[in-house]
């Protein structure tokens, strides 16, 4: 029974001694057992293939979508900022209708017309592109261009880069060099349930 806090006597009928140790940092306890179970995750890793990035690019950017619009929004809205206020002005109007909707959609979860029969990647690719058609009728194309011309490698390279820690692959398939599809690992697998 190992009691915390405390410290034991070794036993007087022993003959072995304890290693005396010269360096501060060892341990003086050479029967405790370390454990190396603390595993660093890094979240940025180059993929292997062509194939390997265009599959973390989809799946990132499906994972990632709202944090990667707000990046880009913030970005434009600090340009327009300084010198184009009726741009913003209008950006900021579609920005609160866009917000409106996806309330609305939240509010109503039954709604047949709202889920059916409009499609809402629909209604926000239009209010996307209204919004794009605004800042160039206000003279801020320059602005809106330069924006998704910065603003898209750099969430691109977010996207091949970054890796998602709650995925895993099978040791058993990958050690045999298989390809196996990426689980989250929330999900109960097959297995476990049988």
């Amino acid at each position: 029974m190992a009691s915390y806090g405390t410290m034991q006597r070794p036993s007087t009928t022993s003959t072995s001694t304890l290693p005396t140790t010269t360096h501060p940092h060892e341990p003086k306890d050479t029967t405790r057992k370390t454990r190396n179970d603390f595993k660093l995750l890094f979240p940025f890793n180059i993929p292997a293939t062509p194939e390997a990035a265009a599959v973390r690019i989809i799946r990132n950017l499906g994972y990632f979508r709202l944090y990667y619009i707000l990046f880009i929004w913030t970005i434009l809205f600090i340009t327009l900022l300084p010198k184009r206020k009726v741009s913003l002005i209008f950006l900021v109007a579609m920005t609160a209708v866009t917000c409106l909707y996806l309330v609305l959609l939240r509010v109503v979860p039954n709604s047949v017309v709202l889920h059916k029969i409009i499609d809402r990647r629909l209604v926000l690719a239009l209010l996307a592109i209204v919004t794009m058609v605004e800042l160039i009728l206000t003279r801020a194309a320059l602005h809106l261009f330069l924006t998704l011309g910065c603003g898209t490698p750099v969430v691109l390279v977010h996207a091949v880069l970054r890796v998602r820690d709650d995925l895993f692959v099978e040791e058993e398939a990958s050690a045999a060099g298989e390809l196996v599809p990426l689980r989250p690992t929330s999900e109960p697998k097959l297995s476990d349930a049988v």
